[in-house]
């Protein structure tokens, strides 16, 4: 596990530098989104790579490996909408986040899922290795399906996770299939 570790922060590490590098670009402006278009982002990007999985075509020529790190930084951005809220009263106030800022809470949501990923792979044995990346794609898009039905029953569940849950398990996945694709490379 601790090769794991070690490949987790390096993808870790490239994904929050094109995060940086977007910030520095566009400031915050996704903090305009409500939670349900940052699901649909990863809903977009997720099934742009099934879509390539299936038909072994790219007409738009960005990499796979760039929509699975979109992917990370949509959830870590979830997170953090789920986080500070997207109440529109509150955006002239919260609505552009100071880079520094953005970037701490890039490390807390990464430090929590390194964490949960840390507690699953132990018990789970590192299941995920011996998994296809097209698999990880699937769960991804079920994660999706789920956060979808908590998101139109108002954030509400009976028995499941909420959707910080989902955002985590995605990132997750996410981040094992940008693993298994430098293993490939």
């Amino acid at each position: 596990m601790e090769k794991t570790s070690e490949q987790y922060k390096k993808v870790i590490t490239k994904c929050r530098s094109i995060y940086e590098k977007k910030g520095r670009d566009y400031g915050t402006a996704w903090r305009i989104l409500r939670i349900s278009s940052l699901t649909d982002q990863i809903f977009i990007k997720a099934q742009r790579i099934r879509t390539i999985q299936e038909t072994g075509v790219n007409k738009v020529g960005e990499s796979v490996e760039g929509e699975f790190i979109a992917i990370v930084n949509y959830c870590v951005m979830g997170l953090i909408q789920l986080e500070m809220g997207t109440n529109p009263e509150d955006y002239r106030e919260s609505l552009e986040l100071d880079l520094e800022v953005a970037l701490e809470k890039y490390d807390e949501k990464t430090t929590q899922s390194f964490e949960l990923m840390q507690a699953k792979n132990h018990d789970y044995g590192e299941a995920w290795r011996d998994m296809r990346i097209s698999s990880l794609t699937d769960l991804i898009m079920m994660k999706i399906m789920r956060t979808k039905q908590i998101e139109d029953n108002q954030g509400k569940t009976l028995i499941s996770e909420g959707i910080d849950a989902n955002y985590l398990d995605m990132l997750n996945y996410a981040v094992f299939a940008l693993i298994k694709i430098d293993e490939e490379n």
